[in-house]
């Protein structure tokens, strides 16, 4: 469905990066209406935010005034975004300052507005812009995280402007949303676990299985979108990083066993996507293992690895709510009713797997049933959808929310 988006840049290096962010706008049907800021327009021209967005371009309330720009964009959007979203333009936007045409729009919006930021880590970590998101994301403002890799000179560290494609993610849940969605995970801590561990055996074999992350990576981004500061822990995938999360990378399970835990203490909601392998090689050969004279092969003697989501669940607190995973080929209900008890969760996603079903597809089959007898049956659907949905179902069982 095409929507009508304002698209901010700020006065930042990452500029550039906003034409990207624009062509998946227009190329995906949507009308973009490009409205930087006077010190973007030292780093990216007018006329190529115009010929990209056939629109105009204006940075000033006094341009073609007849039609009151400053008033009219913000109200009739669907979404406004801003990427880069600079230091000083947080601080506008928080304080209310409207100085240019794109802080005027900031405040005349009634969408969803999707802040990008990019700076240096000491900028983002400074007392007063921390101040300042934590009052726009209060206002149900989505901030989202910055990346952390290599800055402006040789400089490196959190403040990188997200991936377009990410930043084009999550604007689309905003979009799939609607306008009156709102921000309901917002100031809420969720962990989100992903992909799937690798047990070594030798130097070049593992233990392992055929978890993509897809659906791990999906809950990720709809938490972003709904304003949740999001930890996600990756195990061994190769999926772009989603914007606007904490990530961290694992291996094996005891290392997501170790990560998991540590996140879970602060956060409101935990969601176990991730695939932990159940065994693991009981020793690793430091060689690789070589096949043998007589063609018999080796004798590989496993152990059970530690259960993390039953961990989770002996030491969640009341108020938080555990989502844990069943992939099953068969007696696919039965079976999740069972580990949902086992595990003390609060819900249990439950889907069945084999060949042919789920793995590394984009769209996802599941039951969801809650501790509560609640039965959620979602049809097939894209991994995203699934994400929200269950979101839908956390964000009732969590205190305070109903």
């Amino acid at each position: 469905m095409s929507a009508s988006i304002v698209l901010g840049v700020g006065g930042g290096i990452a500029a550039y990066k906003a034409c990207e962010l624009l062509r998946l706008f227009t190329e995906s049907g949507h009308r973009v209406r490009v409205v930087p800021t006077a010190s973007a327009l030292r780093f990216v021209g007018a006329p190529t935010w115009a010929a990209l967005s056939g629109q105009p371009v204006a940075d000033d309330v006094w341009t073609d005034v007849h039609e009151v720009p400053h008033v009219r964009l913000g109200k009739q959007a669907d979404l406004v975004v801003v990427a880069p979203t600079t230091t000083d333009l947080l601080a506008k936007a928080a304080h209310g300052l409207a100085d240019d045409l794109l802080t005027n729009t900031l405040l005349t919006a009634r969408c969803p507005v999707l802040l990008a930021p990019a700076m240096h880590t000491e900028m983002w970590e400074h007392p007063a812009t921390v101040a300042n998101v934590a009052t726009l994301r209060s206002r149900g403002v989505r901030v989202i995280e910055p990346a952390v890799g290599r800055l402006t000179g040789a400089d490196t560290g959190k403040g990188r402007l997200p991936d377009p494609a990410e930043i084009f993610a999550v604007a689309g849940r905003l979009l799939a949303r609607g306008d009156s969605a709102p921000a309901d995970l917002a100031g809420r801590r969720v962990v989100v676990t992903a992909g799937g561990t690798r047990e070594p055996l030798d130097p070049v074999r593992f233990l392992g299985n055929r978890s993509s992350g897809k659906q791990g990576y999906a809950f990720a981004r709809a938490a972003v979108a709904r304003g949740a500061r999001v930890t996600l822990i990756a195990a061994n995938v190769g999926l772009a990083d989603p914007a606007g999360v904490d990530l961290i990378r694992v291996g094996t399970t005891a290392e997501l066993r170790e990560a998991t835990v540590k996140a879970a203490v602060e956060a409101d909601a935990v969601v176990m996507a991730a695939a932990p392998a159940d065994f693991r090689p009981a020793t690793y050969a430091p060689g690789k293992i070589k096949k043998s004279d007589d063609g018999v092969a080796p004798t590989i003697e496993l152990v059970t690895n530690p259960d993390i989501a039953a961990e989770l669940g002996q030491r969640k607190r009341p108020e938080q709510v555990l989502v844990v995973f069943a992939a099953e080929t068969g007696d696919a209900e039965a079976n999740g009713r069972a580990k949902l008890a086992r595990k003390r969760a609060d819900l249990i996603v439950v889907n069945e797997v084999g060949p042919d079903l789920v793995f590394g597809a984009d769209t996802n089959t599941v039951t969801v049933i809650g501790a509560d007898g609640s039965v959620s049956r979602l049809p097939e659907q894209a991994k995203e959808a699934v994400a929200d949905a269950v979101w839908d179902l956390v964000v009732a069982r969590l205190p305070g929310r109903s």
